[in-house]
């Protein structure tokens, strides 16, 4: 019986020893083994055996990357202006002992490190440049933090500054400044579209006139041109004239008394400001002249037979004729005698 009893407390002895030799490290974690409380080997993850009673586990560190919330602080810039900057800092161990066995605390560590860090780059700085150049904060933050962490076996990977909040009053002026810059800006932008428009507007009318112009230029061409046609068609028609009287023609002669009378009387009648047209009517003047008409066109359509010589000359005894005032517009007709 005793026998028996001793192999079993022998069997379960054998069991925990084995149990305490063999461990499962999950992915992601490495564990450090102590050899008589000092360090000895790391485990990755997986099936890790240890020597019982010799070895034991002595940290088991996170390798992945990690994210540490910076809290809320208080901060004043170059320019004595106090805001309040949130953040936050990324960062992974590279170095398990030594992230292990450097530092005691590594998460207060590196939060210390990273709002200290902060004050001072803040402190450089304006705050129109802190509220501009988040990026340029950002890599100075992680310069510094990752060269403080590398004695640890960390690397800071990213530092990202979540948010600035200067005091209410300061944000206030911020505000009513950006209202007057961009009203400024609408009324240089107003300003410069009148402008533009007012030098189109100088430049349509100064087209119009120079086109304007050159249409009275050539209007002003073509009426010469025309008038020096109608004066060489009077000239030739005055030398063909001349002519026809010096070889004997008073038919000619009649015919261009009769035209300058008819145009006359023309003009006359077409007056705006003649209301009563006085007519004299010479029987025996207006009967050659109308001869002399009739001359020239039977001589030039080819008609046979002289003018009457009565019709040409216009001898006959002069006499009494009346002579009729008749008004343009509608009314009775006077006689004069």
């Amino acid at each position: 019986m005793g026998y028996n009893i001793f192999a079993i407390v022998v069997a379960i002895l054998v069991v925990i020893t084995i149990a305490a030799g063999v461990r499962t490290i999950p992915q992601g974690y490495v564990y450090t083994v102590e050899r008589f409380g000092r360090y000895s080997r790391s485990l990755g993850a997986g099936l890790g055996l240890i020597v019982p009673y010799v070895d034991r586990i002595g940290h088991k560190v996170n390798i992945m990357e990690q994210v540490l919330d910076i809290p809320s602080q208080e901060a004043f810039t170059r320019d004595n202006a106090g805001v309040t900057i949130d953040a936050a800092a990324f960062y992974q161990v590279l170095d398990p002992p030594r992230a292990a066995y450097e530092i005691t605390n590594l998460n207060q560590a590196l939060l210390v490190l990273t709002m200290t860090n902060i004050r001072t780059v803040v402190g450089s700085m304006d705050l129109d440049q802190l509220l501009s150049h988040r990026d340029e904060i950002n890599d100075r933050l992680l310069k510094v933090m990752d060269a403080a962490a590398a004695p640890w076996g960390v690397k800071v990977t990213r530092v990202e500054i979540k948010d600035i909040l200067p005091p209410a009053d300061l944000a206030g002026s911020m505000a009513r400044q950006m209202k007057a810059e961009r009203e400024k800006r609408a009324a240089v932008l107003e300003a410069e579209g009148l402008r533009q428009a007012a030098v189109l507007q100088a430049e349509g009318h100064k087209q119009a006139q120079i086109l304007a112009a050159e249409g009275r230029k050539e209007a002003a061409f073509r009426d010469a041109e025309a008038r020096e046609r109608s004066a060489e068609a009077e000239a030739k028609a005055t030398t063909m004239m001349s002519a026809a009287i010096s070889s004997g023609d008073l038919a000619a002669a009649n015919f261009l008394v009769a035209e300058k009378y008819i145009e006359a009387l023309r003009a006359m009648a077409a007056a705006p400001n003649q209301k009563v047209i006085i007519v004299p009517i010479e029987a025996a003047a207006l009967a050659g002249t109308l001869g002399g008409i009739a001359e020239i066109t039977r001589s030039v359509f080819g008609g046979d037979g002289a003018a009457q010589p009565a019709a040409s000359s216009g001898h006959r005894p002069a006499r009494s004729v009346p002579v009729f005032a008749r008004p343009v517009a509608d009314g009775p007709a006077t006689q004069e005698s």
